[in-house]
This record gives C-alpha cells, structure tokens and sequence, in this order.
C-alpha cells in the first residue's frame, strides 16, 4: 500500500512511542533542498530558520513523551549531500531532539539494506523508494515485515556511534 500527502502524514504523526529511520542514500534529491544544498556547496552561511519546520515538528513529539531518530548510514568520502547534512541539517535535528547515529560502512558490510525505511512503534514499517539519483518515488507500508526491521533496526543501533562522536574521529 502506498502512503502518499495526508495519508503519509497522518501515519508518521500517529506513532505513539518510537518513530526510527534507516536512512541509506548517499544522496537525496529533493527540489525544496536544491537552494540549500548549492549555497552550501558554493561556502554561503546557513540560512535563519533552516530546516525550522521539521525542528518544530521533532521538538512536539519529544515534548508528548515520543521518541525520534535515525541511523545515517555513511561511506567515506562523503558525498557532499551528505556533507552538506553534516554540516547544516543534523546539528539542528539533535539540538530539536532528535536521536542521531551514524554506522560508518566503509570498510564492512553490516547485512543492511542500501534501502531507506521507517518504522514506527517497533511495528508499523514503511519503505521509501528512490531513484538511482535520490529522487523519492513513493512510501510502502509493508505488512508483516516487523520482525525483519526490527532486526535489522538493533543491528543499526548496535553498530553506529552518537553523530557528535563520529564527528570527533572523521570530522
């Protein structure tokens, strides 16, 4: 079943206690971005109020007693989207509430998926598909997959590290 506009967002809201991402693409390509990530590759400052709306949303959820984050799943070098989170969008989303880890693949292969995927509550999960490019196709809710994500969810947390101790050793 695809999740699309409100029904996306009516699901992702929904989530009671525990909302986790596996974020995989090297890239994203995502025309509301496109602005920001040039000015970050040109050496610009970050804007006022980047990113401010998703901050806002992160920081009800935290303040509802809901947990919120990701495992960024990264190969060095860098691509420079992925500088470009880095640098402008991860710091804000912590400093919002948001849990960030970082699981460098680098040099092993951690049995997960190159696919990007939320799950919510440990049981509702919901796959974003992409294309090659980072262009986001569509969301699928996958039913009956749970057990699977929540797998390979612990195997993400288990093999990542705190965005800030990333920073220390590869920054």
């Amino acid at each position: 079943m695809l999740l699309d506009g409100d029904q996306w967002r009516r699901h992702f809201d929904g989530f009671q206690h525990d909302a986790f991402r596996l974020e995989a693409q090297p890239t994203y390509t995502m025309p509301r971005e496109a602005d920001n990530v040039a000015r970050f590759l040109r050496g610009e400052s970050k804007p006022a109020g980047h990113n401010a709306a998703w901050h806002t949303r992160v920081r009800g959820f935290v303040s509802a007693g809901r947990t919120i984050g990701r495992v960024r799943v990264v190969r060095r070098p860098l691509t420079d989207y992925q500088r470009y989170q880095f640098a402008w969008g991860i710091p804000g989303n912590i400093a919002a509430g948001e849990n960030i880890r970082i699981l460098d693949a680098t040099d092993q292969d951690f049995g997960l998926p190159d696919q990007d995927w939320w799950m919510f509550d440990d049981s509702s999960v919901v796959q974003l598909n992409f294309r090659p490019d980072g262009t986001q196709i569509n969301r699928e809710l996958l039913v009956g997959r749970a057990v699977e994500h929540q797998r390979l969810k612990k195997t993400a947390i288990e093999n990542s590290v705190p965005f800030f101790d990333y920073l220390k050793e590869h920054g």
